[in-house]
């Protein structure tokens, strides 16, 4: 089974960027579709993006469409969420997940522990 931990996170001002990155270990990284999701307080985990497992097919949020870009190095074993153009209402806890295919949490087997974004207004 892979691990993955989250990094990157912080405190950013509205219209910021920020870079997050997942790094995974254990099992081949390759073989795994992987996603973002994000709960925000008081809110359900909801989903971001997923990308293919050879990065040649990505799906977003339509909240996040055109700002968000997921990618990912398997050489490095690590997946990536550039954000920009960011709202307070991007808020939230960042997890990635791996092993599902879908927008569903409840298909992804395995998530990381998550990396805190504020955006401030």
């Amino acid at each position: 089974q892979v691990q993955l931990v989250e990094s990157g996170g912080g405190l950013v001002q509205a219209g910021g960027s920020l870079r997050l990155s997942c790094a995974a270990s254990g099992r081949a990284f390759s073989i795994y579709n992987m996603a973002w999701f994000r709960q925000a307080p008081g809110k359900e985990r909801e989903f971001v993006a997923t990308i293919s497992r050879n990065g040649g097919i990505t799906t977003y949020a339509d909240s996040v469409k055109g700002r968000f870009t997921i990618s990912r190095d398997n050489a490095k074993s690590t997946l990536y969420l550039q954000m920009n153009s960011l709202k307070p209402e991007d808020t939230a806890v960042y997890y990635c997940a791996a092993g599902g295919s879908g927008w569903s949490r409840n298909d992804y087997a395995t998530w990381g522990q998550g990396t805190q974004v504020t955006v401030s207004s």
